[in-house]
C-alpha cells in the first residue's frame, strides 16, 4: 500500500466532504440550535428568577385567618396582612375589589390546602398570591424552630458522602460507571453522524460512473482504508464542533444557564474498564464502517441500500430495550445473545462494561469478535469494490463476485 496514495486519498476524501455546503449546514445546525436554546434558557431563567423573587417578596394588602396557630400577627403584618374574624366578609371584599387577597391557613397546612382568594392581576401577576402565602408559612415555621441548624435540616440542605465496597475493596459506585459509558455515547454520536457518509463513500463513485477510472490509478485497499480514515477524521471534526458550544456555555455562562457544577474529581477511572471500553468503541466503529462500505459497494444506489441501512441502525439501538435486564440480570439469555451477536455486541458489551457485569473472558471474546469481523467486512468491501463495483444498474451477487475472485 503506497503511503503517498493513502495520504492522497485521505486528504481528498476529507476535503471533498468538508467543502460541501450541506456538510456545514448539517454540522452547524446542532451548535446553532444549542446556542439559540442556551440564549433562550438564559433569558428565561433570568426572567423567571426575577419574577419569582419579586413575587416572593411582594407586599400585599390582604386579610387572613389562621387555624394552625403558627402565623403570628407580627409576621403577617410584615407582609401586609390583617387578621379577620369574618371570612365571608373577607371573600366579599376581594370580590368587590376593596381587598387584594384573603388567605385561609388551615389547621394542618402540611395535609390541608391553603385557600387563596385574590383579585385578578393577570396570569403572571396572580402567582404572587401563592408565593406570598407559601413564604409566610415558611417564615412562620422557621420562627417556631428558632434554630438555623434544624431549619437547614428541615429544608433538606444536607450533603451525604457514601462509600460502597465490593469484594472487600472500595468500589467507585456511580462515579465508576460514568467514564466507561462515555465510550457508548461517543459510539452513538460517531455512528449517527457518519453512517450516511459510510454508506455513500463507495456509492458516490458508482453513481457518478467513475469507478473504472479510480481503479486504474489506485489500489482498492488503499482507497477503502483511506475512506475509513477520512470518515474518522470528519467525525472528530464534527464532534469538536458539537462539543465546543457546550464547553463555552459551561465555562462562561454556567450560572446564567443554571447548569450544574460538575466535580470531575470524584469520577473513578479504572484502567482495565477504560481500555475495554476504548477497544469496544474502536472495534464497533470498524465493524459498522466495514459493513456499510461493503453495502455501498454491493448496492447500485442509496435508495436500494436504504432497507439494509435502516436494519443496521435498528440493531445498534436494540440493546436499549433490555437495559433493565442488562443492569439487573446480565446472565439472562437475551443479554447473552445481544452480547455476542456482532451488530448488538458493541453496545451491549459497553453497557455491561460500564455497569461492571462484563467478565474479563467475555470482554476478550467480544473485542476479538468485533475486530475480526470488522476487518473481514473491510476486506470484503475491498473485494466487492475491486471485482464488482462496475455493475451500476443492479445489485451485486456477493457469491458470484467472490467466486470470480477465487478463479482470478
Amino acid at each position: 500500500m503506497s503511503r503517498h496514495n493513502l495520504s492522497t486519498v485521505v486528504g481528498y476524501e476529507f476535503f471533498r466532504t468538508v467543502k460541501k455546503r450541506r456538510f456545514w449546514i448539517a454540522t452547524l445546525a446542532i451548535p446553532v440550535a444549542l446556542a439559540i436554546v442556551f440564549v433562550l434558557i438564559g433569558v428565561s431563567n433570568q426572567s423567571t428568577s426575577s419574577t419569582a423573587e419579586a413575587q416572593k417578596n411582594a407586599h400585599l394588602s390582604f386579610t387572613y385567618t389562621d387555624g394552625s396557630g403558627v402565623v403570628t400577627d407580627q409576621l403577617a403584618r410584615s407582609y401586609g396582612g390583617t387578621k379577620t374574624a369574618d371570612p365571608a366578609r373577607a371573600i366579599n371584599d376581594v370580590k368587590n375589589g376593596t381587598s387584594e387577597a384573603y388567605f385561609v391557613f388551615p389547621v394542618d397546612p402540611a395535609k390541608q390546602p391553603v385557600l387563596v382568594y385574590g383579585t385578578d392581576k393577570g396570569v403572571f401577576d396572580n402567582g404572587k398570591y401563592d408565593a406570598v402565602a407559601k413564604q409566610i408559612l415558611v417564615a412562620a415555621a422557621q420562627q417556631k424552630i428558632n434554630s438555623p441548624l434544624l431549619t437547614a435540616l428541615a429544608e433538606g440542605n444536607v450533603t451525604i458522602v457514601s462509600q460502597t465496597y465490593k469484594d472487600g475493596a472500595l468500589s467507585g459506585g456511580i462515579s465508576a460507571v460514568i467514564p466507561p459509558l462515555l465510550f457508548l455515547l461517543i459510539f452513538y454520536v460517531v455512528i449517527l453522524l457518519l453512517s450516511n457518509q459510510m454508506l455513500s463513500s463507495t456509492l458516490e463513485e458508482k453513481e457518478n460512473r467513475v469507478t473504472e477510472m479510480i481503479l486504474t490509478t489506485l489500489n482498492p485497499t488503499t482507497l477503502i482504508i483511506g475512506k475509513v480514515i477520512s470518515l474518522f477524521a470528519v467525525g472528530l471534526l464534527q464532534m469538536f464542533i458539537f462539543v465546543l458550544p457546550i464547553i463555552i456555555g459551561y465555562i462562561f455562562f454556567r450560572s446564567k444557564l443554571s447548569l450544574p457544577d460538575l466535580d470531575l474529581s470524584h469520577l473513578s477511572l479504572e484502567p482495565g474498564v477504560m481500555i475495554v471500553g476504548a477497544l469496544l468503541l474502536l472495534g464497533g466503529f470498524i465493524l459498522f464502517t466495514g459493513t456499510l462500505v461493503a453495502v455501498g459497494a454491493v448496492m447500485p444506489t442509496a435508495k436500494e441500500a436504504g432497507p439494509i441501512f435502516a436494519s443496521l441502525m435498528v440493531l445498534i439501538f436494540l440493546p436499549f430495550y433490555t437495559v433493565a435486564l442488562i443492569v439487573s440480570n446480565p446472565q439472562a439469555l437475551i443479554v447473552k445473545i445481544f452480547t455476542y451477536f456482532p451488530f448488538t455486541a458493541p453496545v451491549t458489551a459497553m453497557l455491561r462494561n460500564g455497569f461492571g457485569s462484563l467478565a474479563p473472558v467475555e470482554s476478550v471474546i467480544v473485542i476479538a469478535e468485533v475486530f475480526i469481523l470488522g476487518f473481514l467486512a473491510l476486506r470484503l468491501a475491498v473485494y466487492l469494490f475491486r471485482y464488482g463495483s462496475i455493475e451500476y444498474s443492479k445489485k451485486l451477487s456477493i457469491r458470484n463476485t467472490l467466486r470470480r475472485r477465487t478463479h482470478a
